[in-house]
């Protein structure tokens, strides 16, 4: 059997944790239509399962090596794009118990090691 590059490997590791993602969009959008900005038009279930739509393809486009980089480029944009649920996510849990703030504080810095990770594994499609 083949060995797979530690990098590619990686891009596996985003495509596997954006299918989740998107699928918990679907399974149970509640919490996630809590957090979509109300500046959005629309019903934020649309904008729930709009961004379930997006991390399902953008997984799948990071589990095929042609078009990994471009997918990759899309998924940091992507992980720029949600930045603004998290920050609501983080005010409106201002008031919730501590433990329930610190989840909801913890997502805003996730995203800087996300975009880094989705940036790599765009890296992964070009070192052959």
């Amino acid at each position: 059997m083949a060995r797979v590059p530690s990098t590619s490997r990686s891009a596996l590791f985003l495509a596997a944790f954006l299918a989740a993602s998107g699928t918990a969009h679907f399974a149970a959008p509640a919490p996630f239509d809590a957090i979509v900005p109300r500046s959005l038009p629309g019903s934020p279930r649309t904008w729930t399962r709009a961004s379930g739509v997006v991390e399902l393809a953008l997984a799948a486009g990071l589990a095929v090596p042609g078009t990994r980089r471009l997918s990759a480029r899309a998924t940091a944009l992507f992980f720029v794009g949600v930045l603004p649920a998290n920050v609501k996510m983080a005010y409106d849990w201002r008031v919730r118990p501590a433990p329930e703030r610190a989840l909801a504080y913890g997502r805003l810095p996730l995203q800087i090691p996300l975009y880094l990770w989705a940036r790599a594994a765009g890296r992964s499609a070009t070192h052959r």
